[in-house]
């Protein structure tokens, strides 16, 4: 049988984009399901739709930050009790930086993924910072691959990349992050947005919920969403 397969647009600037990933690349949930990430510019996602940051609308704000411990508290998921200083931070060079990373070494897309959520959701480091953004990598890549990814930042090739990825999140129906384009193995295809629909992405994808429920860390988020 052919295995349900899942694509998960994300920025580091997102903190539920951030959730999204951990839990996709963690939990024996998605361990039956093949999963792909791919980097976007959220910035010219919303620019795109007219769509208004949430911290701009009045009471969304603090909503929204308070859904964003309340989530991390369920699945047990590492983050700051604040946000980074300067949030939301312009993450067009650290969203290129990762597409650099999925066209020369793609093996280690996940894992420079983590290491840069790591750095501004957890460490509260400034991610659009370039030496940031070296240092991010370097615990992923080494020094000489390092070196390379950041010097393809700024080529047409990696900025034209970023541009097709943030195109194809909108021609799939993008508005925001995360957000999930999900096949599932009758190869029927749905998309979702938000965190919060998690459940329903594995619904759709016939995942079983239930193999969360036997992980204590992530136990009480997976009964909240069920």
């Amino acid at each position: 049988m052919t295995r349900p397969k899942l694509t998960l647009f994300i920025d580091v600037v997102s903190p539920f984009a951030y959730f999204a990933f951990y839990v996709t690349k963690h939990s024996l949930v998605f361990k039956d399901c093949d999963v792909s990430y791919i980097p976007v510019f959220l910035g010219g996602i919303m620019q795109a739709c007219g769509n208004t940051p949430p911290i701009k609308i009045k009471n969304k704000d603090n909503f929204v930050d308070k859904d964003r411990r309340r989530h991390s508290r369920q699945f047990n998921i590492p983050i700051a009790d604040r946000v980074p200083d300067g949030f939301p931070a312009f993450t067009l060079s650290t969203q290129r930086a990762l597409c650099a990373v999925a066209i020369t070494v793609p093996a280690k897309l996940s894992d420079a993924i983590s290491s840069f959520y790591h750095a501004y959701w957890v460490e509260r480091k400034p991610i659009d910072d370039l030496t940031v953004i070296e240092a991010a990598l370097g615990k992923v890549l080494g020094k000489d691959l390092t070196q390379e990814t950041m010097a393809k930042i700024v080529t047409p090739e990696i900025k034209k990349h970023l541009q097709s990825n943030t195109d194809k999140a909108l021609a799939e129906g993008a508005f925001g992050l995360p957000y999930f384009v999900a096949t599932n193995a009758k190869d029927e295809k749905e998309t979702f947005w938000g965190f919060d629909h998690i459940g329903q992405v594995c619904e759709h994808l016939e995942l079983d919920r239930s193999k969360g429920l036997g992980v204590k860390k992530e136990e009480q988020g997976w009964r909240a969403m069920l």
